[in-house]
């Protein structure tokens, strides 16, 4: 009998805990279209509730502070991110199909997505000055670093080649590029997707050995 209610606790505390992070997950999910749209300095708590259809005090039950949220928020589109981009990696059957998906994919996200990586590199900028961020920024950092040397590394392997740079330099090079794309494309520049999906690709070939 009282390993039957020991077991029966164990149902509802863990019930409890997924209702729990469900209710985060979307909390999030409407947070993020205020964080994306204002930027971190620019948004609070407050600000967030009278934006959605939570109340502050929900907010605040669910998450300690703005900061809390926020690295929440972005940690979960990054984790959709890498998920997307993996699925290229188990799809692509040749170098040159892994080049055309992945240009696709960050030409994509940048027409479609621009707002929520915009709230990713003000956050990163922010670590900078606010160590409260600055663990939760080197996960996702590194979490990315690890996605792209994923591609770079298939690629290699596809075209029968060594990749001729470390995993930190390729995510840099990468990193770079989508950031000037994404300053471009903010600045109305209409061509960038098509531009970024361009360089993406042409570094992709020149990361091998023998390109």
């Amino acid at each position: 009998m009282t390993q039957v209610v020991g077991k029966n606790q164990e149902r509802i505390s863990r019930r409890q805990v997924d209702k729990f992070a469900e209710r985060r997950a979307q909390l999030a999910t409407s947070a993020l279209r205020t964080l994306s749209e204002l930027g971190y300095a620019r948004t609070s708590l407050r600000e967030i509730a009278q934006n959605s259809e939570f109340s502050h005090g929900v907010l605040h039950y669910y998450f300690r502070d703005k900061v809390e949220l926020i690295t929440y928020c972005v940690r979960q589109y990054k984790a959709e991110c890498v998920t997307r981009y993996d699925r290229i990696v188990v799809t692509a059957g040749s170098a040159e199909e892994l080049r055309d998906g992945f240009g696709a994919a960050m030409a994509g996200t940048l027409r479609e997505d621009a707002t929520m990586h915009r709230l990713w590199y003000d956050l990163r900028n922010q670590s900078l000055f606010e160590e409260s961020f600055r663990a939760d920024v080197l996960e996702i950092d590194q979490s990315l670093e690890q996605m792209i040397w994923r591609i770079v590394s298939h690629h290699a392997e596809l075209a029968g080649s060594p990749v001729a740079v470390p995993p930190a330099a390729a995510y840099a090079l990468f990193d770079g590029l989508f950031q000037q794309a994404l300053l471009r494309f903010l600045n109305g520049d209409d061509t960038a997707p098509a531009n970024l999906q361009t360089s993406v690709k042409q570094l992709l070939q020149r990361f091998l050995t023998h390109s």
